[in-house]
């Protein structure tokens, strides 16, 4: 299926992933996985991404800040799409490269190392994706994509003390 970028494509609950697909030229567009379908949009994976952090009140840019503020990563970091949801993406490159691939957290059952620059990811359901990222770097993005749920979801339950 092929979405053209005026029927806008959503980032929600089941995407599982949004993988760079070259274009005419230098553009790129998105492969996006979800649970029950497949398609492909003109919408790059970066442009996919910040309309979902707009869709639910801020902006990649905020997203990432919001990331570098609260668990101090500058590169690679993992963005929070939505905490009530659960909705944590972490990129696979530079977020402002466009070979970068988002992979949502919650989805990931398990990591597979195919050779030293390849993993296949696993998700819930039984679909697959297999990226050109080394396994222990995939490995160290989804522990850290954890630990920043882990920390932003403490400041959200729990009360801070005030000074």
């Amino acid at each position: 299926m092929y979405l053209e970028f005026n029927q806008k494509p959503l980032l929600n609950l089941t995407t599982l992933a949004i993988v760079p697909q070259p274009k005419e030229g230098k553009k790129f567009g998105s492969f996006v996985l979800e649970k029950n379908q497949e398609y492909f949009t003109d919408v790059s994976p970066k442009q996919f991404v910040d309309r979902g952090c707009l869709f639910y009140g801020s902006s990649l840019r905020g997203r990432l800040e919001g990331t570098r503020a609260i668990f101090g990563v500058n590169r690679k970091a993992p963005i929070v799409i939505d905490p009530m949801l659960g909705m944590f993406f972490l990129p696979t490159t530079s977020p402002s490269s466009s070979e970068c691939t988002w992979i949502s957290h919650q989805h990931i059952e398990r990591l597979e190392k195919v050779d030293s620059k390849r993993t296949i990811i696993h998700f819930q359901g039984g679909k697959q994706l297999t990226v050109n990222v080394s396994y222990r770097s995939l490995t160290n993005q989804v522990l850290r994509t954890a630990q920043y749920r882990h920390l932003l979801m403490e400041r959200i339950t729990k009360p801070q003390e005030s000074d």
